[in-house]
C-alpha cells in the first residue's frame, strides 16, 4: 500500500515538473521571437564619415575549408585603411600556401603574416592572437576565426558601436555555411537554439556580456585595461573571456546586427559530438547558472517525455503540440526571418530532431572536466583555465578538437 502510494506521488510529481518545464519552455520560445523581431527591426546607424583605422588579426592552425574565398573577403572591404595580419605557429602549416596567395593576390593592401612558435598559454589560438598584435598598427583589433567569410560593407557596419567611447567590444552572431547532413545539424541548432538564446540574453541583460569568436572587434587600451591576450591565454573559452573582462572592467559589449557566414565542412558524428561537447563544457564553466538554466529550453525534450509520464493522454498530446509548434515558429522567426540562414529555411523540420540531440550534448556537459589538445591531457578547472595535466590516469575523458584558427 505504502508502495503504491509512493509511485502515485512521485508520478504525480514527475508529471507537475515536466509541466512546469513546457509552460516556461514556450514562454522562452515566446520571448526569443519577441527579443529577435525586437533587435532587426530597428537596424544600427551607420555614418559613413566614421571609419578609423583598423588591424584584423587572423589565428590559422591547418587547412580549412574554402579556405581562399574565407580569408580573400577580408581582403575586399569597402573601407578606406586597414591592415591584415595572418598568424600561425607551425612553419609547415599548408595555411601558409593559401596566405601567401591571398598576399600576392591583393598586394595593393597592407597584408602580412606572422610565423612564431612563441606560446603564452595552454590556448595556442590566443598566442597566435597575441604574436599577431605585436604587428597591429592601429587602435582598433577585429579578430575573426579562419573559417569565417564576410561581406565588402563588414568592416564598416561592426565598427560603427565605436562611436560611442563607452563601447568595449563589438562581437557578431553567425549562419553557418553547412556542408553534409551531421554539419547541417549543428548549423539548425546554432542558429535555432543558441542564437535565440543570445538574443533573449541581448534584450534580458540590456546588452551581453560576452563575445563570439565569429568576430570580436575591440581597441587596445581596452584590451590593455584587462590585461591583454595574456589574461585569457589559459582559458578554453578565451571568446567569452574577451567579452566578459572587459564588462567587469565598465566598458559595454555590443552585439552588432551585421551577420556573418561560418563554414563548415563535413564531418563524421565522432567528431561533431567531442567539439559539441567542447563547447558544452566551455559553457557550463563560463555560466554555470545560465547553463543549468538551459534545461527550461528543451520543449520537445519535456513535452515528449510528458507524453510518455501521461500515458499518452489528452494533456500530454496537448502540451506537445504547444512546445514542438512554438518551437518551429521561433526558429523559422531567428533562424530564417531574423539571420537569413537558408539552412533553416530548407531544413526546419529537423528542429526537433536537432533539439534532442542538443539535449543529449548538454547532459553531457554537466560531466567531465578532462579534454584532450594536440596530444595533450589537460584538465578544465572551475574558473574554465586549461592545465595540463600531470597523471595522464582519470576516471573520465572528453575528447575534443583544438578550436578553429587555434
Amino acid at each position: 500500500m505504502f508502495a503504491s502510494t509512493f509511485l502515485t506521488n512521485l508520478h504525480l510529481i514527475v508529471s507537475n515538473f515536466l509541466i512546469t518545464l513546457c509552460i516556461l519552455s514556450v514562454l522562452f520560445y515566446c520571448y526569443a521571437i519577441y527579443a529577435a523581431i525586437n533587435f532587426f527591426a530597428d537596424p544600427q546607424p551607420i555614418d559613413l564619415e566614421f571609419h578609423p583605422p583598423v588591424s584584423i588579426l587572423k589565428p590559422i592552425c591547418g587547412l580549412d575549408s574554402n579556405a581562399y574565398e574565407n580569408l580573400a573577403s577580408f581582403c575586399q572591404q569597402d573601407y578606406p585603411k586597414y591592415q591584415i595580419i595572418f598568424a600561425v605557429q607551425n612553419s609547415e602549416d599548408p595555411c601558409i600556401e593559401v596566405v601567401e596567395k591571398i598576399i600576392y593576390n591583393f598586394s595593393e593592401l597592407d597584408i602580412s603574416l606572422i610565423v612564431s612558435d612563441r606560446v603564452i598559454g595552454t590556448n595556442l589560438k590566443v598566442s597566435n592572437l597575441a604574436n599577431a598584435a605585436t604587428k597591429a598598427k592601429y587602435e582598433i583589433l577585429v579578430l575573426a576565426d579562419s573559417d569565417i567569410r564576410v561581406g565588402r560593407d563588414y568592416l564598416q557596419r561592426v565598427i560603427q558601436p565605436f562611436q560611442d567611447e563607452s563601447v568595449g567590444v563589438v562581437t557578431c552572431m553567425y549562419r553557418t555555411l553547412a556542408q553534409g547532413w551531421i554539419s547541417i545539424l549543428e548549423a539548425i541548432a546554432t542558429t535555432t537554439e543558441f542564437h535565440a538564446g543570445v538574443l533573449v540574453s541581448n534584450i534580458k541583460e540590456n546588452g551581453i556580456k560576452f563575445a563570439f569568436g565569429s568576430t570580436i572587434a575591440i581597441p587596445k587600451k581596452v584590451l590593455e585595461a584587462i590585461g591583454g591576450f595574456e589574461a585569457i591565454a589559459d582559458y578554453l573559452a578565451d571568446d567569452f573571456q574577451i567579452g566578459y573582462l572587459p564588462v567587469q572592467a565598465g566598458y559595454k559589449v555590443v552585439l552588432s546586427d551585421y551577420i556573418v557566414e561560418h563554414v563548415q565542412i563535413s564531418n563524421n558524428l565522432v567528431d561533431a559530438i567531442r567539439r559539441q561537447i567542447r563547447w558544452a563544457c566551455g559553457k557550463r564553466v563560463s555560466r554555470p547558472w545560465g547553463y543549468v538554466g538551459l534545461i527550461f529550453t528543451y520543449g520537445v525534450v519535456s513535452s515528449l517525455l510528458l507524453l510518455i509520464a501521461t500515458d499518452g493522454s489528452i494533456l500530454g498530446w496537448l502540451g506537445l503540440s504547444i512546445c514542438w509548434i512554438t518551437r518551429l515558429v521561433m526558429a523559422w522567426v531567428v533562424g530564417t526571418i531574423s539571420l537569413k540562414d537558408p539552412i533553416v529555411k530548407k531544413f526546419l523540420w529537423l528542429v526537433p530532431v536537432c533539439d534532442l540531440f542538443s539535449f543529449a550534448i548538454w547532459c553531457f556537459g554537466l560531466i567531465g572536466n578532462t579534454i584532450e589538445w594536440r596530444g595533450q591531457q589537460l584538465k578544465l578547472t572551475k574558473d574554465g583555465k586549461l592545465i595540463v595535466q600531470e597523471d595522464k590516469s582519470y576516471e573520465l575523458s572528453i575528447k575534443v578538437l583544438t578550436n578553429r584558427g587555434a
